[in-house]
């Protein structure tokens, strides 16, 4: 709470830009890496632009530095190879795996599990400075646009790896055999989402006095009259009267 917010944010692009040098070179594959940092570069220029306008709680950019940390170890290695289990064999003498029962490489769904625990609550900061949402919509669209990003992505997915086809493909894929993993994906990352707006509505019940009426507002209707083809004709003479 000492660190402005602009200097704390300086100080993660900072660590990040020396992470994503380290993770860049001598990447297991280089095509996959390339694929797999177009996305973050793009987050990352949107941030950049946008930091003047729109600058984030130090709680978001930390979320959201993590994110983007444990997507560059995906990148480096390819997610369906990242050598978790080596690493914590090295420790423990047993691999991972075989500690909690998994059968393939789940890096890539504690990664989409983490999307939307991470990032749920910087989406839910756009909508409520944004567009101004209360109340029970301010849960539930952070939910809602983590869940529909995360199908976007699948598809994305799914289409550059059939545009590329053969060995890259598959590797940018990473289904490893599974034909239901881009549902389970999706399911992770609607979890992680569910979670973390259950935890935000749980400490401001707790601390926001008008939590309850918040919530009841937020499903009051706003505006009486309907819309659709009603709406036409007062647009109409409106646009007349103007």
């Amino acid at each position: 709470m000492l660190i402005p917010h602009r200097q704390y944010l300086l100080i993660l692009a900072g660590v990040f830009g020396l992470w994503w040098v380290a993770l860049a070179i001598h990447p297991l594959h280089r095509n996959v890496w390339l694929m797999e940092n177009a996305l973050n570069i793009a987050g990352i220029v949107l941030l950049a632009v946008f930091h003047r306008r729109l600058l984030f709680s130090r709680v978001s950019y930390t979320l959201m530095f993590v994110f983007m940390c444990l997507h560059q170890v995906g990148a480096h290695y390819s997610y369906s190879e990242v050598p978790y289990d080596a690493w914590f064999q090295n420790l423990t003498g047993r691999t991972f795996n075989s500690l909690v029962g998994w059968e393939r490489n789940n890096f890539d769904r504690v990664v989409h599990f983490s999307y939307g625990l991470l990032l749920a609550y910087p989406v839910r900061e756009v909508f409520l400075r944004v567009v101004n949402v209360r109340g029970f919509w301010g849960y539930f669209l952070p939910l809602d646009l983590t869940m529909s990003t995360s199908m976007l992505f699948e598809l994305l997915e799914w289409g550059t790896s059939v545009a590329f086809g053969g060995d890259l493909g598959q590797a940018y894929l990473g289904t490893q055999g599974d034909e239901w993993d881009a549902h389970k994906d999706m399911a992770l990352a609607s979890l992680g989402a569910l979670i973390a707006m259950g935890i935000t509505a749980a400490i401001n019940w707790r601390l926001q006095r008008d939590f309850a009426r918040e919530w009841v507002e937020s499903f009051r209707v706003k505006h009486k009259a309907p819309l659709g083809e009603d709406e036409l004709p007062r647009l109409a003479r409106k646009k007349k009267s103007s």
